[in-house]
């Protein structure tokens, strides 16, 4: 028990110092070429994975790939336009490209979100058992969260394995 609590005061003060050398730093980026170029280059990887990915009968009139290409197609006129709208600025009318100051500890703290969230995704799939997943996403949130009640991590943990219960065994749906 008191082992087990230095774990977590250790992992929390590494978290902490790691978050006061963070909180200073900031960085401009240019986001709207970033997120003109990134867009861009989302749209082209979707179109070209799609036809692997959505099958199409030749009895349906209007397939699958319909409407998330014609989304594809439109994110893309406009993430062109939005590159087209700052390189125009940056080298016709000699404006400075459109920054915005991002602090690293806000971007770091929602990597470490998005890191839990593809984790989950991971053992998910290599498991393939939804539930494995769903108890790593719950205590990996608690984690983060810096929960130290043992009845959050108990009642959730046993609402996930119900819940994946429930919809294993009383609906049938195998995922």
């Amino acid at each position: 028990m008191k082992g087990e609590q230095n774990w977590l005061d250790r992992l929390d003060a590494k978290r902490d110092k790691i978050a006061e050398k963070l909180a200073h730093k900031e960085v401009s980026l240019p986001v709207e070429l970033i997120t003109g170029i990134l867009f861009l280059l989302l749209g082209v990887v979707i179109l070209l994975i799609m036809p692997k990915q959505v099958p199409v009968s030749d009895t349906d009139v209007i397939n699958g790939r319909a409407f998330p290409t014609l989304l594809m197609v439109v994110m893309m006129i406009f993430s062109g336009m939005i590159l087209l709208k700052e390189l125009y600025n940056y080298f016709i009318k000699k404006c400075p490209l459109t920054t915005k100051k991002v602090n690293l500890l806000v971007e770091v703290k929602a990597l470490e979100i998005l890191a839990i969230l593809f984790l989950t995704y991971l053992i998910c799939k290599i498991t393939d058992l939804f539930v494995i997943g769903a108890i790593f996403c719950c205590l990996g949130f608690l984690l983060y969260f810096r929960c130290r009640k043992k009845s959050y991590y108990v009642i959730t943990l046993v609402t996930a394995v119900l819940i994946w219960v429930a919809f294993r065994f009383g609906l049938n749906v195998n995922f």
